[in-house]
């Protein structure tokens, strides 16, 4: 959501990737209507959480509505209840306005702007895939959230409560290769990518999975130990990697292959 221009929008890479791996993209409404998000889930086959602004400091409450910490094993389906009043300045795009938007800057250790909306939208939207069990695929954000939202935790801010020589956010172009990432072995990334126990990616973020969420399971990692890739063995189809392979899917067949096992999820292969 760009609030400076009060519009949505939609890096094209991941419309055309999954568009060369052969299904159709269809942007999603941004909506806190639980009964429009319900139908969303229900009609479409597959669900990418795509990449975009810090995850906000209300996703994943610790307590959720059973007295249990939510896990992706006992998601019950109610997502947290976020506040609305987090804006920005029309002129530069940083949060701004009221307490809430200070605290949300405090809370990520960095001014970036933050979405209430989306992740109100995407904390109705998640549960609901989960529970129809249809494909998930998150991408840098949407590891983050999923993670999050299923209890567990994030480095809030990389560079300095996890500093290291690996670059995690480096400078355009990003369709080249930032940094390498470790396959762990027996998962369905290295499945994908037989034979190799290494592979190259492109990397910008400074939020990271610091904890995996119950029911989550590592698939790799960078070489200072930053978790690049989750799982859940239980799902039908739900992965999640840090890096960008929709901006590298056009120069490396990996990236690219990628939305092609997520859509063919979706197909039912």
């Amino acid at each position: 959501m760009d609030y400076g221009r009060d519009s949505l929008w939609m890096l094209p890479g991941y419309m055309d990737a999954v568009l060369r791996a052969g299904g159709t993209p269809v942007m999603l409404p941004l909506t806190d209507d639980a009964d429009a998000v319900e139908e969303c889930a229900e009609r479409f086959d597959a669900f990418l959480f795509t990449g975009g602004p810090d995850v906000g400091p209300d996703v994943g409450p610790d307590v959720g509505p059973n007295g249990t910490k939510p896990d992706a094993d006992s998601i019950t389906g109610s997502g947290a209840t976020l506040p609305m009043t987090a804006v920005a300045d029309s002129k530069t795009g940083s949060p701004a306005g009221d307490s809430t938007a200070a605290s949300d800057a405090g809370a990520t250790g960095r001014s970036e702007v933050l979405s209430p909306e989306r992740d109100r939208m995407e904390s109705l939207l998640l549960p609901a895939v989960m529970q129809l069990d249809k494909p998930i695929l998150g991408i840098c954000r949407g590891i983050q959230f999923i993670n999050r939202y299923l209890g567990g935790t994030l480095w809030q801010d990389l560079p300095s409560e996890h500093p290291s020589a690996v670059e995690h956010h480096m400078n355009p172009p990003y369709d080249a290769f930032g940094h390498s990432v470790s396959l762990v072995p027996g998962t369905p990334l290295a499945a994908l990518f037989a034979g190799r126990s290494e592979i190259a990616v492109n990397s910008y973020h400074h939020q990271a999975v610091r904890e995996p969420a119950a029911g989550l399971e590592v698939m790799a990692t960078a070489p200072d130990g930053v978790i690049e890739a989750l799982w859940r063995p239980a799902s039908r189809f739900l992965w999640a990697v840090q890096w960008h392979p929709e901006f590298l899917y056009c120069v490396d067949t990996r990236s690219q292959a990628i939305f092609d096992v997520f859509v063919a999820a979706a197909r039912g292969e």
